[in-house]
């Protein structure tokens, strides 16, 4: 027996990546990339070019993202990676084709040389 998954995500829609291969990811043109976390949180810092779309605010988080190409990459996180993962299985319910989920959140990315 093998367990596929320690979030219970689809591995063919939601990714889950580590710091580093999230950074090489985002590198890529045709992606979407946003940061799940409050306004407040996202202010103190984010990645470049990230937008905020709050998953705590569920209405406004289902219409931002309604306005997104379902087939089009989206990458995504928070501050820990908790918020990100039930957002990305939100999205895939949305119908969203290929979610990208930064393992360990802003937290892990803020803590890794990247450079």
């Amino acid at each position: 027996m093998s367990c596929t998954s320690v979030n219970a995500q689809d591995p063919e829609t939601i990714t889950v990546l580590n710091a580093t291969d999230f950074q090489k990811a985002i590198q890529q043109k045709n992606i979407k990339l946003v940061d799940v976390r409050t306004a407040e949180e996202y202010k103190v810092g984010a990645i470049d070019d990230a937008v905020n779309i709050d998953f705590l605010q569920p209405e406004t988080f289902e219409n931002q993202f309604e306005k997104l190409d379902r087939k089009t990459a989206v990458f995504i996180y928070c501050r820990s990676g908790n918020r990100s993962g039930k957002a990305a299985l939100k999205l895939k319910a949305m119908g969203f084709e290929a979610i990208y989920d930064l393992e360990g959140g802003f937290m892990n990315w803020a803590n890794k040389d990247l450079d």
